[in-house]
């Protein structure tokens, strides 16, 4: 099978998978709705509903994050740059295309970023914050905790 077949087979399974996730985001969304609309028994069953909320938003927030990365791929697609590494340039094999269809960078550039933290970024400097109130740079040093 030609490249160019097997990218439109891709975009078909990128189709399906997007479609199947819109709905299941639709009624993860409403069913957390519905849940924060429902009053709980007791402490137990308050906490056992809060566990389920926290499982469904993050499972929720995991769909979203593959549904972006679905739609990037659908767009690299119609611009024609699907299936090149975003980092060198060189085509992505099949193989790992076909494993995930929405992969932005060839296996030797991944196994970079995933080393260096990033492809093209500087390490993140932990020791440094930003006060969202007042949009300054604060070093962690400055503040003070209280552990008592």
């Amino acid at each position: 099978m030609a490249r160019k077949d097997a990218i439109v087979n891709l975009r078909n399974v990128l189709i399906k998978r997007r479609d199947a996730l819109r709905k299941a985001l639709a009624g993860d969304l409403s069913l957390l709705k519905g849940l924060r609309g429902q009053s709980s028994g007791d402490v137990v069953d308050a906490a056992l509903d809060s566990a389920q909320d926290e499982i469904s938003s993050q499972l929720a927030e995991v769909e979203s994050r593959e549904l972006a990365y679905i739609e990037n791929a659908l767009e690299q697609m119609r611009s024609g740059n699907y299936g090149r590494c975003e980092h060198c340039g060189t085509n992505i094999p099949m193989a790992r295309l076909q494993a995930l269809p929405y992969a932005t960078l060839c296996i030797q550039c991944q196994r970079e970023a995933e080393k260096s933290g990033g492809v093209g970024t500087s390490p993140a400097d932990w020791g440094r914050l930003l006060d969202s109130v007042s949009g300054t740079d604060v070093a962690i040093s400055d503040n003070e905790m209280d552990v008592s």
